[in-house]
Parts: C-alpha cells; sequence; structure tokens
C-alpha cells in the first residue's frame, strides 16, 4: 500500500487553522480583499487563506499561480525571514510566483500593489477567467474550426 501523502493532502488542523485566519482578517488584507474578491481585480479569481500543504497562502490566485502575502510587524524577525524564505523557496519550486508586501505598504498605497499584482499576472501569461468564458464574434476567428487542416 502506497503511503505517500497525495497533493495537497491538508491535515483537519491546518484546514480549521486557515478557517479561523479568513475569519480574523487584519486590516490590511480586508482591504487588499475587498480590491480582489469576486474577480473584482482583472477578472482574476482570488481566494484567501488557502491551504497548500504544509502551508496556508494568504491569497492564492490558482490561473496564475500566483500567490501574494501581506506581512505585518511579526514577518520581521529574522528567525521568520528565513520561515518566510524556506517556504517561498517551496512553494516557487511548486511552480508558484509568491509576492509579499508590507502591510504598511498595503495601507498606504494599495495603488502600487495593485500594479505588481497586475503586473505579475500579466508577466505569467495566464488569461483571466472572463477572457476564457468569452467566445470570439466570428469577425475575428481563432474559434474551435479556424485551425482547420485543409
Amino acid at each position: 500500500m502506497d503511503k505517500r501523502p497525495k497533493l495537497n493532502e491538508v491535515s483537519p488542523r491546518l484546514r480549521r487553522f486557515a478557517r479561523a485566519q479568513r475569519r480574523d482578517m487584519p486590516r490590511a488584507e480586508a482591504l487588499f480583499w475587498e480590491q480582489v474578491r469576486g474577480g473584482r481585480f482583472r477578472g482574476a479569481k482570488f481566494k484567501r487563506q488557502v491551504p497548500i500543504a504544509p502551508f496556508i497562502a494568504d491569497f492564492f490566485c490558482a490561473s496564475a499561480k500566483l500567490v501574494v502575502e501581506i506581512d505585518g510587524p511579526v514577518h520581521e524577525t529574522d528567525d521568520r525571514r528565513r520561515r518566510d524564505e524556506a517556504r517561498d523557496t517551496w512553494l516557487t519550486a511548486q511552480g508558484f510566483l509568491v509576492l509579499r508586501f508590507s502591510t504598511d505598504l498595503v495601507l498606504s498605497n494599495l495603488g502600487a500593489v495593485m500594479d505588481a499584482i497586475g503586473a505579475a499576472i500579466e508577466d505569467r501569461g495566464f488569461p483571466s477567467p472572463a477572457s476564457l468564458r468569452e467566445a470570439p464574434s466570428p469577425a475575428e476567428g481563432g474559434g474551435f474550426f479556424a485551425s482547420r487542416i485543409e
């Protein structure tokens, strides 16, 4: 019998912790969430406090494989910086792009944060979920039958 953990197998403890984190959002996270929830930001769908075992991402956009972390003062200790660096290295090895912003930056210049996130999504070449739902017009071509072999 195979004893290896399944991809992103999340323990009940980690799931409970993520749920608690969603209930008690700091001000900077709540402000950011208002900008991205429900596909409000360029049609990209974000989720908050998402378990990506063995970690929890503050915010996650699956279509761009983008993790956004909003770090408060607790992340300023040497020990926490080392842990965050190891975590980011692991997430990057899994194909995720990790962007970190301080709570101070989110609260003082949310526009710059949103610009950086928009650029990252664009640079990764991932279309928004909304653009995938829109069918091209017949005049534009590019539909299913446009590449027919003759």
